[in-house]
């Protein structure tokens, strides 16, 4: 049987954890980002504080924390990382009734954390959706993508 071009399989089809035994550790870097689309008297909520359960952002910029920090827990061939740093940032976009939401994570280790940055700003974005679905089931989550990321045996790579 041909070798898979996806890491996760072995060459029987089988899922299996990449082996990074073999990997230099060095550092590594991950920039992620997405937004959220809402009814503008929704975002209006957010920006004045009013929203019925408290503060959205801080309360989604911990959640977006400690979804880097899990992230092995939730995508199942994942190794767990020792993460090193992670931001979260929010940017309240007005014109267009949404917040984005942009996360960097770093390690020093033998694997990427293009996952963990995705994750951090996926669960953040959720955590907006859960902390505001009762103004607004509307919502949508949009545009989650992987911006850059670096370090490694592939170097640096960066989206449109």
């Amino acid at each position: 049987m041909p070798t898979s071009p996806f890491s996760h399989f072995d060459r029987h089809g089988q899922a299996q954890m990449v082996d990074v035994t073999a990997k230099a550790e060095t550092l590594r870097h991950a920039t992620a980002t997405g937004f959220i689309s809402m009814r503008p008297e929704t975002l209006s909520l957010i920006v004045q504080g009013s929203a019925s359960k408290g503060d959205v952002l801080a309360v989604a910029r911990i959640a977006a924390i400690q979804g880097a920090k899990r992230t092995s827990d939730l995508i199942p061939l994942c190794h767990p990382i020792p993460v090193t740093r992670i931001t979260v940032e929010f940017e309240i976009d007005g014109r267009n009734s949404r917040v984005a939401c942009k996360a960097r994570v770093e390690t020093f280790g033998r694997t990427g954390v293009e996952m963990e940055a995705l994750a951090a700003v996926s669960i953040g974005l959720l955590t907006i959706y859960d902390m505001c679905k009762a103004a607004d089931r509307g919502m949508r989550l949009e545009g989650v993508r992987l911006l850059e990321k670096g370090g490694g045996r592939s170097g640096h790579w960066q989206g449109d």
